[in-house]
């Protein structure tokens, strides 16, 4: 039987008791709806194929070759896998494979034209301890920005690019390197629920556009400072078979980067993009 549980208050819910691989209209209806009302959504011990899990992803959105082209799986470009190569051949650790998504909360896809809806992971191997992943909501920081800051920002843009001011571009392929940013409104409006959320990233943000620069570095911090609300967190603890959706549009994410490198953590990734038309 189909059980739904919320995981923490503001963000986050658990689906068990569903077999994704044959999950009727009406039941990927009730799986939707929670995954818009939490943000956040778990569904437990799955057993999927590679196009098992590509085909769930698919009923998501449209699901695109992500731009990390080291890190696709070869004969499934839709899908990044996560967690291999994290040895040098000099048997040194590669930290940016081994610490991806663990640098500082973000959003994923900020640096598209189309930003990605949704990241979804399905958990394949996990260390014996560490390894979790964070969550938090944009809704609640949109609702902690100070009046001031909700009219400075709204209906402006900012410009966003895959490495942002750090240039952190180890990941790209060196031709997919220092793209023209794309700009992203600040306080976004969901399109399905039409709930306003901060729509930021920290390391993706170059600047605040229409700012002079010092102003645009101080916004940035401001936001930077108030984007996680500690109550509208949630912390998942990976399971073999975890299947986890997050939705970029009003959440942010990171990996915790604490676990043994000498232990696999590896977990399949798409990531799904909103059709156009």
């Amino acid at each position: 039987m189909v059980q739904i549980r919320t995981l923490a208050p503001q963000v986050g819910a658990e689906v068990s008791g569903v077999d994704l691989r044959t999950l009727d209209d009406a039941g990927f209806a009730q799986i939707y709806q929670t995954w818009l009302d939490h943000n956040v959504l778990v569904v437990t011990a799955q057993d999927l194929t590679i196009d098992d899990f590509l085909a769930y992803s698919r009923r998501f959105g449209i699901v695109p070759p992500h731009p990390s082209k080291t890190t696709r799986h070869a004969d499934r470009p839709e899908i990044t896998v996560l967690g291999t190569g994290k040895f040098n051949p000099d048997g040194s650790l590669n930290e940016a494979i081994y610490r991806r998504g663990a640098e500082g909360w973000h959003t994923d896809g900020a640096y598209d034209e189309i930003p990605f809806k949704a990241t979804q992971l399905y958990a394949l191997a996990i260390p014996d301890s560490g390894g979790d992943t964070l969550f938090a909501s944009g809704y609640a920081a949109y609702q902690a920005m100070p009046e001031r800051l909700r009219r400075r920002l709204d209906g402006v843009a900012g410009a966003f690019t895959y490495g942002g001011r750090r240039k952190a571009q180890a990941l790209l392929n060196p031709e997919d390197r220092d793209r023209a940013p794309v700009f992203h409104p600040i306080i976004r409006t969901h399109g399905e629920t039409h709930r306003r959320s901060l729509y930021f990233d920290p390391g993706k943000i170059l600047y605040i556009q229409g700012a002079e620069p010092a102003e645009s570095d101080a916004l940035i911090d401001e936001l930077t400072a108030l984007m996680i609300q500690p109550e509208a967190q949630y912390r998942h603890k990976w399971q073999v078979g975890d299947v986890v959706i997050w939705d970029n549009r009003c959440s942010y994410h990171k990996a915790a980067g604490d676990y043994p490198p000498e232990q696999d953590r590896i977990h399949w990734r798409t990531s799904i993009k909103q059709p156009t038309a």
